[in-house]
């Protein structure tokens, strides 16, 4: 049976390393906050449960998903990762093997005939431990155990230090395998609807503009989201082209017959559940902006990281509640298509792929350690 979130959190606060343990407030969460945003969080996957940001009015809006009732992260059966930070090898292991030093691997097959996130123990289903806290920042602390996760060999340590400044909200992840070799790669699955469901003329993202500016390939994917090894280019004003202008609008190829099926699923997946390269990038530049015309907020993504995932939401099937925080009175759900996550990170599968080069970027061991920075920016247009 699991425990309440505020009873795990404040056992996992006891055993903090600083001499006087943070506390959440009495909604069960911890607050941050600076001039231009507002955040709160749970030990709970180190999980993100609400941001509230200016929008065009100079009003606060409520932009990611989430529950009011904290106690249901851990209980939702579709467990959809909100905000939180899946590991330790995220995204997708291809038919749930991998190998090391000439050691093949077998993990949890729990994403068709794949390994999603680590398996259904990562890092996103613990409680972490709150080890530092002030009115702008909070840090996260996990101990991941030798095969904790079916497969996920060596002790692994890793820490989140989420931080706001003005309108500028950052994530510093590090991690280290101090015992053997591992696959370690992470990232924040944030789900954005900067709408925050109040739009009265649709509930779906497609009216959100998505520009990738360094982003003109993308990872070639089978109909299970798993990487095939082919990166192809898109070609103006195809499906997956975010670069080529300014403006594009999340649905702008809806009129495209393949469109219904781009992500998989039999077809059944419209719009997107890919890899989109990070190519050429100068030095702290912004390499993705999410917009919405209808609260004038956009949203800059800057990261380290090689890439990013870009999800639509396409699964989601209207029975999960929105927050009290977002919505109308006539728009309760978080329906097919209404949300995006965006999450960056280095190339899905690569542990698989050595024509990529990206296998010892993806596994960590003794005397290394691993570092993942991103932020977004936010302001209006």
């Amino acid at each position: 049976m699991w425990c309440s979130i505020a009873a795990l959190s404040v056992l996992a606060a006891a055993t903090s390393v600083v001499s006087q343990a943070p506390s959440p407030g009495e909604d069960g969460k911890y607050t941050i906050s600076s001039s231009g945003i507002t955040a709160k969080f749970i030990p709970y996957g180190a999980t993100l449960t609400n941001l509230f940001v200016k929008d065009k009015n100079g009003e606060d809006v409520d932009v990611v998903l989430g529950y009011d009732d904290i106690d249901y992260y851990p209980e939702d059966p579709g467990h959809p990762v909100y905000n939180s930070i899946p590991g330790r090898y995220v995204n997708r292991i291809g038919k749930g093997k991998y190998t090391i030093d000439n050691t093949t691997y077998t993990t949890q097959i729990n994403d068709g005939t794949n390994t999603l996130h680590s398996g259904t123990n990562n890092w996103s289903y613990r409680v972490w431990n709150v080890s530092a806290a002030t009115e702008d920042s909070i840090t996260f602390t996990v101990r991941d155990a030798s095969n904790s996760s079916q497969g996920m060999l060596g002790l692994v340590k890793g820490q989140v230090t989420y931080s706001v400044s003005k309108s500028t909200w950052k994530i510093l992840m590090e991690a280290t395998s101090p015992e053997a070799k591992t696959p370690l790669m992470l990232t924040h699955h944030t789900y954005f609807n900067l709408d925050a469901y109040r739009n009265p003329d649709t509930l779906q993202i497609w009216n959100h503009t998505l520009y990738l500016p360094y982003s003109k390939r993308y990872l070639v994917a089978d109909d299970g989201a798993l990487p095939t090894g082919k990166i192809a280019t898109a070609e103006p004003d195809s499906i997956n082209d975010f670069t080529s202008r300014p403006g594009l609008f999340l649905g702008h190829a809806r009129g495209d017959p393949t469109f219904a099926g781009n992500c998989g699923g039999g077809g059944a997946c419209e719009g997107y559940n890919g890899y989109f390269l990070i190519e050429d990038a100068p030095e702290d530049a912004a390499v993705v902006q999410l917009a919405s015309e209808f609260s004038g907020i956009t949203a800059d993504l800057r990261t380290d990281q090689s890439g990013v995932v870009v999800y639509s939401c396409n699964w989601m099937d209207g029975t999960a509640d929105l927050k009290s925080t977002q919505g109308t009175e006539e728009n309760r759900k978080v329906v097919r298509s209404s949300c995006v996550a965006i999450e960056a990170q280095d190339y899905v599968d690569g542990i698989n792929h050595p024509e990529w080069g990206r296998v010892e970027k993806q596994i960590t061991g003794p005397g290394q350690k691993y570092s993942w920075e991103s932020s977004w920016t936010f302001g209006n247009l």
